[in-house]
């Protein structure tokens, strides 16, 4: 228990990592299963891929496994996490009826180790019915939803809540996401991981290389944001913003990011934009593979504002990496980016293009500010969103579930 750890001691201190194998004693030896839908792409799969290591080098035995199914069951989860943003959407019984075969499929082939588990989160709707369909479980099982509930379409939660009321917790990125359940609820706010290709330092080559190789001009300040295509995350408005500013002041914008698995509405949405972009040169619409991780580093440290307008956000970690790196954020004022952007301090929330367009004009005419906004943020990931504070929660929220009942827990 020393190589990892001693890496992440040099970010964060002794002292923080010395708590967690406080915390971690208790539960050496516990098998713990991780369950979400896709290996890549997505946050949720990005911490899972450093969590289980990080709880397996703390002593515990913890695996992930992933659900998977056909295109009626994509589709419905799709739809699934629209609704449960708050769009109206009507499903029908035949997608309904592939997500809980697809579950009963899944439940089939890993019944054996999760019911033998003494922990198993459960990540958002996809795999949600497998808790009904272990009846034989011991542990104890979390659902862990990494989506905005704060105003949800009520007959698709109604659906949904029947899955979930059962399980022993859930966790929740954000108090206001939180939906009354007969169950604790906990607020974790998820994280990144500063030691991972996508965050750690780049040299000044490899950061400055982005503009040659996607035919940008490195004397045009660079405007950038990282996010799947999804409507969500309004690629669209970022380009009215874009050209907005443009009006003013040259400059050029980036909108990278790829695909998921477990997300069929993708490509229609990249379509989108690339008509939207048409022949404009300074708009490069990047769609990178979903281990692009250092090529997404580097475009970041080469940004000079960093976009993340988004109308529904569960948390939104492309907001903390670029705060990782020094970059001030312009994100939609909604959900878990609210956490992360401090107005006026660590960057600007917005609610409309224009409003993105204005405050872009302001950073690029006042760049001491800018700078200023960059560093702040820099110390505001470093203090509240990487891993060892996420890990610390996680742990403490699993000796709490199993004292429960216990007023005071002794260490």
């Amino acid at each position: 228990m020393t190589n990892l750890l001693d890496d992440y001691a040099e970010i964060v201190g002794a002292v923080v990592i010395d708590q967690l194998k406080q915390l971690a004693r208790p539960l050496q030896g516990m098998k713990v299963v991780h369950v979400n839908s896709t290996r890549e792409g997505g946050g949720v799969a990005e911490i899972l891929n450093w969590l289980i290591p990080f709880k397996n080098e703390l002593g515990l035995e913890a695996e992930w496994e992933v659900v998977s199914g056909d295109r009626d069951f994509y589709q419905c989860t799709k739809s699934f996490h629209n609704g449960l943003q708050g769009n109206p959407v009507l499903i029908p019984p035949a997608l309904l009826k592939a997500y809980e075969k697809a579950n009963q499929d899944n439940a089939e082939r890993m019944r054996t180790k999760l019911e033998e588990a003494d922990f198993v989160f459960i990540h958002d709707p996809q795999p949600a019915p497998l808790l009904q369909l272990c009846p034989g479980r011991r542990g104890k099982w979390v659902w862990r939803c990494h989506i905005d509930l704060s105003h949800p379409y009520r007959a698709v939660w109604k659906y949904l809540r029947n899955f979930v009321v059962g399980y022993d917790a859930s966790i929740w990125s954000l108090a206001d996401f939180a939906q009354p359940l007969p169950h604790p609820l906990y607020l974790i706010a998820p994280s990144i991981d500063p030691l991972s290709q996508k965050n750690i330092a780049l040299y000044p080559d490899e950061v400055h290389g982005v503009f040659a190789r996607y035919a940008m001009n490195p004397e045009l300040p660079l405007i950038t944001q990282v996010s799947r295509f999804d409507r969500f995350k309004d690629p669209l408005g970022v380009i009215h913003a874009f050209r907005l500013v443009k009006e003013f002041t040259p400059v050029q914008l980036v909108l990278a990011g790829g695909g998921a698995s477990d997300d069929p509405e993708g490509e229609e949405v990249l379509r989108e934009v690339r008509a939207a972009a048409g022949d404009d040169p300074d708009i490069h619409v990047l769609l990178l593979p979903s281990d692009a991780h250092r090529e997404i580093n580097a475009l970041q440290r080469a940004s000079t504002i960093c976009v993340q307008k988004s109308t529904k956000e569960g948390f939104g970690l492309t907001v903390t990496e670029a705060m990782w790196k020094g970059r001030p954020v312009i994100g939609g004022d909604t959900g878990g980016i609210r956490l992360q952007v401090i107005n006026h301090h660590t960057g600007f929330l917005v609610n409309t293009p224009e409003g993105a367009a204005l405050r872009i004009r302001y950073l690029l005419k006042n760049r001491d500010k800018l700078e200023e906004m960059g560093r702040k943020a820099n110390e505001f990931v470093h203090q509240n969103f990487l891993v060892t504070r996420h890990l610390r929660e996680y742990l403490t929220l699993m000796i709490a579930t199993m004292q429960k009942g216990v007023e005071r827990i002794e260490m």
